[in-house]
């Protein structure tokens, strides 16, 4: 009973590997060969006069052992010969010299054979699946992949594609408002494949620019005809995007071509953004005009660079200047980082041209605390006249300064040109 258990055992054992994923069927067949052979070759020291008959499709083998028919008490390697009375026991017919097949019960070689043999086997199949899922996944990143929700947990999330793969997505990788349930369908982009100790870990995202690059391609077909072409794609996740498209064909209008008719080829990518608003702009190599359009939808007066430090001084009327900013600074931010530019706004103010009406700030001394001065100067505001026109928000959140503090500082500055 206890040997029909462990023959029941083993083939269940076998049986696991039937299904085995992304493995071809002569590399399976191979290796569960190989396993079976080297477990034998350790019993007997060799596994020359073995037969390993291997069927992964109904998930079952035989084994065979070929010995030669000798003379009764001639046997001198009971795994080679066998009597002539032994084999006219299997067949009446054999004779001395033949060579006896016969089928060989795997349990029978003991449980510690069917423990190594389990363990080769898994081992083996593991090793050959890693392999076979880096090679699959190496080659698709940057591509999109659809797979259900199996697992959620509270950094990250665990996903299956439809051969039942395990792929991982990151919640610093998903976007903000991102909201999954077990078995729920997600779409991600391959952001990368890490393959540590042969232990290969697939990573999603739905915050990279390559995402939205791709759903662009599958909506827009110029960008996949490769007439539109994605130059820079900046994004905050759920929030806001701008794109830099270009157009290599003269009669193409890039920009209309991937918003379409009323938003119609932009409305699935922002579903399927959560709501993200997506800003699409002409791209051009004229540094200036390319920061202007970034800036939209506010209208910008003048744009001075300093290529050096990539820095770009942006010039606007004050109605504008709230426009340029956006919300909680997001405009200007993606307009940055589209650019590649340090953008700073400045307000146009009638009349405050003139270099010899304005006064460095050095001369406030006795009004303003040094260090206050000091501050200001460290980004870039060497006069009245600079503080005066630059944002508000931009002078507290870059020379660090409180608001009721950078408040008193423009209230005094502003007075001094009231008194002239």
């Amino acid at each position: 009973m206890a040997k029909k258990a462990e023959t029941i055992s083993l083939i269940d054992t076998f049986a696991e590997f039937k299904e085995t994923k992304n493995i071809d069927r002569a590399t399976l067949v191979s290796v569960l060969e190989e396993s079976f052979r080297s477990v034998i070759a350790k019993l007997f020291g060799s596994d020359d006069n073995y037969d390993v008959i291997v069927n992964p499709d109904k998930g079952d083998f035989e084994i065979y052992r070929n010995r030669t028919v000798v003379a009764d008490g001639e046997v001198k390697d009971g795994n080679r010969e066998i009597s002539l009375t032994e084999a006219r026991q299997i067949d009446e017919d054999y004779e001395v010299g033949e060579e006896v097949s016969e089928n060989v019960d795997f349990a029978g070689f003991g449980r510690r054979a069917i423990l190594t043999l389990r363990q080769t086997l898994a081992s083996k199949i593991l090793e050959l699946e890693h392999d076979s899922l880096y090679n699959k996944y190496k080659d698709r990143v940057g591509e999109i992949v659809s797979a259900e929700v199996y697992q959620i947990w509270k950094k990250e999330m665990l996903c299956v594609d439809d051969e039942g793969n395990e792929l991982i997505l990151p919640k610093t990788e998903q976007i903000p408002s991102d909201f999954y349930r077990k078995g729920e369908a997600v779409r991600a982009v391959v952001a990368r494949v890490d393959n540590t100790n042969n232990n290969p870990k697939i990573i999603l995202s739905r915050t990279s620019p390559v995402f939205l690059q791709r759903l662009l391609e599958a909506e827009v077909p110029e960008i996949h005809d490769g007439l539109i072409t994605v130059r820079k794609i900046a994004r905050m996740p759920g929030e806001r995007a701008k794109i830099a498209v270009e157009s290599y064909d003269d009669r193409i209008d890039p920009v209309g071509a991937c918003v379409g008719v009323k938003g119609s080829r932009v409305h699935g990518i922002v579903r399927e953004l959560r709501g993200e608003n997506i800003d699409v702009i002409n791209y051009t190599q004229n540094v200036p005009l390319f920061i202007t359009r970034a800036l939209s939808p506010a209208t910008v007066n003048s744009v001075r660079i300093h290529e050096e430090e990539r820095k770009a001084e942006v010039y606007l009327n004050p109605d504008q200047v709230s426009l340029a900013i956006g919300k909680s600074g997001l405009n200007i931010k993606l307009a940055s980082m589209l650019t590649e530019y340090t953008i700073d706004v400045f307000r146009e103010i009638e009349g405050a041209e003139g270099e010899g009406d304005d006064i460095y700030l050095d001369e406030f001394v006795g009004d303003i605390d040094q260090w206050i001065i000091d501050a200001l100067k460290g980004i870039g505001m060497e006069t009245a006249k600079d503080v005066l026109n630059a944002p508000r928000e931009m002078l507290v959140s870059r020379a660090d300064l409180e608001e009721e503090t950078v408040d008193e500082v423009l209230r005094i500055l502003a007075e001094e040109f009231e008194e002239e």
